[in-house]
């Protein structure tokens, strides 16, 4: 255990400063988004999984439609759309901090650390509605639990692992690398003898508990989880370049990687962290798995607040002394002044015009490079949060000259479904054979009409599959915003059914789950 000699601080300094960063995280993040831009795709399909609540879904688990049911509850407005992102950044810089008071550190090693995860690749990370934000919440809020434990030995923080662990099972199955990882590191330390403690076992059965009825959901639905990471892997982890990765995790945390490494070299070379060497155990197995598996470099972010808690504490101590001491102030602002030089670039402050005019940066920096190997005007991520206003607003507008009750809207992509079903006036509900929303296709009424939404690379673009079973087949529209991903996607009326059009779409559905 750290000595306590230097922690003694008045209490309302350190509430004080802890309210400071919280605030200024919430700030941040909400001027992180220059206003010329819109949500991006994914947040659209997690917020309609608020009005299709189950205990799974093909995307994700169900944790996030919970949160997006509150947004709902809420008025479903931008304003909590980002608030709640915000929100578990927030919470996860108050759990570094309480991981430090509890090991008795001061104000420095306190400021250093919420420093460093406010001025991180987190500020991008919470700025989406998406699973992520909870993630490293919950990987955090795990390995407090275990440091807690370690450092009492009070069976309730067991229990606390065992929540945290089946909320972040509950949001993302990422958090399973966590527990095979861990594992591995408590058996190759002392830390072992916590296999012999029968509250293990109880807060592990809490935990099956909690997330069995997700297991359940899984195995009705023909484990729809193994397709996703089988595609996953065959589309997108095939191309990961393991170097790409590595260089990745420095970027992540570029201003403070000094911080963490240090966290890492201090569980062999100071004394009191010795109980705590499991986590170094930990993160190399767990990243020896990401590597393996070939995992996106964003998979592994959850493992650095807790680092970043460790090295403060031993700076903390490196710093305290002669000389030594002078060097304070820099730690404090390295992070500030990193992430101020990198801020501009890598989080959507400029308007698309701004970073045409000056793209120079983005082209170094090859954020310009989309997955087709080519440059285009803005970074693929801006791209993807333009022109879905543009598309509800021309949908609108089709949808209002035809009988509501007998048209369905049918897009090329969730992203389409999801912008038209948040931004419409009109209360439009669309699906896709895409995602989630091939679940949620209305097959119990008659459908006479369908405005189609096609991609901009469509290979029909006559319609000439359609016009055999319609009366009337038009173009009403299509995206023009120039720096939108989605520019060129087309808008088709499909007027007046001359059959039943719910069976074709029933043979669609089955062929598209069966991969056909």
């Amino acid at each position: 255990m750290l000595c306590r000699k230097f922690t003694r601080q008045p209490m309302h300094t350190k509430t004080l400063l802890l309210v400071f960063f919280i605030v200024l995280k919430f700030v941040l993040q909400y001027f992180a988004i220059a206003p010329a831009y819109e949500l991006q795709r994914d947040e659209y399909l997690h917020l309609d999984q608020a009005r299709h609540l189950a205990w799974g879904y093909i995307s994700v688990p169900p944790l996030t439609s919970w949160v997006s049911y509150l947004i709902l509850l809420l008025g479903n407005g931008v304003f909590w759309v980002k608030f709640f992102p915000a929100l578990f950044g927030a919470l996860t810089i108050w759990l570094v901090w309480k991981t430090i008071e509890a090991l008795n550190g001061g104000l420095f090693a306190l400021c250093l650390s919420a420093t460093a995860i406010l001025c991180s690749a987190l500020v991008r990370v919470n700025t989406l509605y998406q699973p992520n934000s909870v993630d490293y919440l919950c990987w955090t809020l795990v390995y407090y639990a275990f440091v807690r434990f370690v450092q009492t030995e009070k069976p309730r923080f067991l229990y606390l692992g065992a929540v945290a662990f089946a909320l972040g099972f509950l949001n993302k199955y990422n958090i399973a690398f966590l527990a095979l990882g861990l594992f591995p590191a408590l058996l190759l330390t002392p830390t072992r003898k916590v296999f012999a403690n029968r509250n293990l076992y109880l807060a592990l059965g809490l935990a099956l508990l909690l997330i069995s009825p997700n297991l359940y959901w899984q195995y009705s639905n023909g484990f729809p989880v193994l397709h996703h990471m089988r595609e996953l892997s065959e589309r997108q982890l095939v191309n990961v370049d393991r170097a790409d990765f590595f260089k990745e995790q420095i970027l992540f945390f570029i201003g403070s990687v000094w911080m963490w490494v240090a966290g890492l070299v201090a569980f062999w070379l100071y004394r009191p962290f010795r109980p705590y060497r499991f986590l170094f155990f930990s993160f190399v197995f767990t990243m020896g798995l990401f590597v393996y598996f070939r995992a996106k470099g964003y998979y592994a972010i959850g493992l650095y607040p807790i680092l970043h808690a460790f090295g403060a504490l031993y700076l903390e101590q490196l710093l305290q002394k002669g000389w030594s001491a002078y060097l304070r102030p820099i730690a404090l602002a390295f992070p500030v002044v990193i992430f101020g030089m990198m801020a501009q670039v890598v989080l959507p402050m400029r308007s698309p015009v701004e970073i045409i005019k000056h793209p120079e940066m983005y082209q170094s920096l090859g954020l310009l490079r989309w997955e087709d190997g080519k440059d285009h005007p803005l970074p693929q991520d801006f791209a993807d949060m333009q022109g879905w206003k543009e598309l509800a607003q021309k949908v609108d507008r089709a949808y209002a000259k035809l009988s509501h009750q007998h048209t369905l809207v049918l897009c090329d992509n969730y992203g389409q479904a999801g912008a038209i079903n948040f931004y419409s006036k009109l209360g439009i509900q669309a699906v896709s054979m895409n995602a989630d929303y091939i679940n949620w296709i209305p097959l119990d009424k008659p459908i006479v009409n369908v405005i189609l939404v096609q991609e901009s690379g469509d290979e029909d673009p006559n319609r000439e599959d359609e016009k055999p079973i319609f009366a009337r087949v038009y173009r009403v529209g299509e995206i023009k915003n120039p720096y939108a991903r989605e520019k060129g996607a087309k808008i088709y009326v499909l007027e007046g059914a001359k059959v039943p059009i719910a069976p074709i779409l029933r043979e669609d559905i089955a062929k598209e789950k069966r991969g056909e």
